[in-house]
């Protein structure tokens, strides 16, 4: 039988097969796609094929092939990459401004990670409610929308809590496969009931001592929308260490860069400190930003690098 895997626990995963129902499942044997080693062989999102077994749960034995996926590489000293989802038509990262800070490093990290594995990356701005009689933040916020819209990105601001411009997204996850992501905190869980009221998803609260947000998804989990499509809610991400990447490679993953790299002397230049390099000569001049240049640096050096919205 066939079917799609929309939760993974760790060793049993929950498959919706063609019949609508949601079989339990584990795995047969070791996986191990193309080479890669990831912490779950099997992610939301897969495609595959199970028999059902006599106590009426199933056996997964064949994963098909993935249009696509997105991974990330855990900061913690064991290196080990884990695959958030696969077979999605698009990312939506969910950012806020503060209550918790999303910093633009993180936003691009999560940009050159949709890049890599050619998935389109929309930005998301929740929260905004409480920037109504902020003029200052409310102009920083502008200009960072400023920044990756005119490098191509789709850009929203909305407000989950007073379902401020919710239809807009619906619009967009309209049968549509939508992974959405960020820090805990920043309204995921809240903003997926806003747009499906039908969700119920469990949401929590903002640590007053540190503005940060509690964890309250633990498993990546695909969500059925009533007006067609589907959300994978992802774990709050405190970071977000990237797979190993030639440093050569990372100025394809932003496409202002890349759009100009051909006129760099040096067709190998990493637009540091090289004569005659284009991306500084951009960045000089203020047609690449400045913060979007430090995300690259601190990327290539392998730092985790905040980056203050003010900068």
């Amino acid at each position: 039988m066939n079917g799609i895997v929309i939760k993974s626990t760790g060793s049993w995963y929950q498959v919706l097969n063609d019949e609508g129902a949601v079989i339990e499942c584990r795995i047969k044997g070791l996986f191990r796609i193309k080479g890669i080693k990831t912490t779950n062989p099997i992610a939301v999102g897969d495609k595959v094929e199970y028999e059902m077994e006599a106590d009426g749960r199933g056996v997964i034995h064949k994963i098909e092939e993935r249009k696509n996926y997105i991974i990330r590489k855990s900061i913690n000293l064991s290196k080990q990459a884990h695959i958030l989802a696969a077979n999605v038509d698009q990312a939506m990262i969910i950012a806020t401004l503060a209550f918790p800070r999303t910093s633009p490093g993180f936003i691009d990290r999560f940009l050159l990670t949709a890049e890599a594995y050619r998935i389109t990356a929309i930005i998301v701005f929740n929260k905004i409610d409480l920037f109504e009689n902020d003029p200052v933040n409310l102009e920083i916020l502008n200009k960072f929308i400023g920044i990756y819209e005119k490098i191509g990105y789709r850009c929203y601001k909305v407000s989950a809590t007073e379902k401020k411009d919710i239809e807009v997204l619906k619009e967009l996850t309209k049968d549509k496969i939508t992974l959405i992501a960020g820090h805990s905190g920043v309204g995921k869980s809240t903003l997926a009931n806003a747009m499906d009221e039908t969700l119920d998803l469990k949401t929590g609260e903002i640590s007053d001592a540190h503005s940060k947000g509690k964890h309250t998804t633990t498993f990546a989990e695909m969500h059925k929308l009533s007006y067609g499509g589907f959300i994978v809610d992802t774990p709050g991400i405190k970071e977000l260490g990237l797979v190993d990447m030639a440093k050569e490679e990372i100025t394809d993953y932003f496409p202002e860069f890349f759009a100009i790299k051909g006129e760099c002397k040096f067709n190998n230049c990493l637009h540091v400190n090289e004569p005659k390099c284009a991306v500084l000569a951009a960045v000089e001049s203020g047609e690449i930003a400045v913060s979007r240049y430090n995300s690259y640096l601190s990327i290539i050096n392998g730092e985790e690098l905040e980056i203050d919205y003010k900068d």
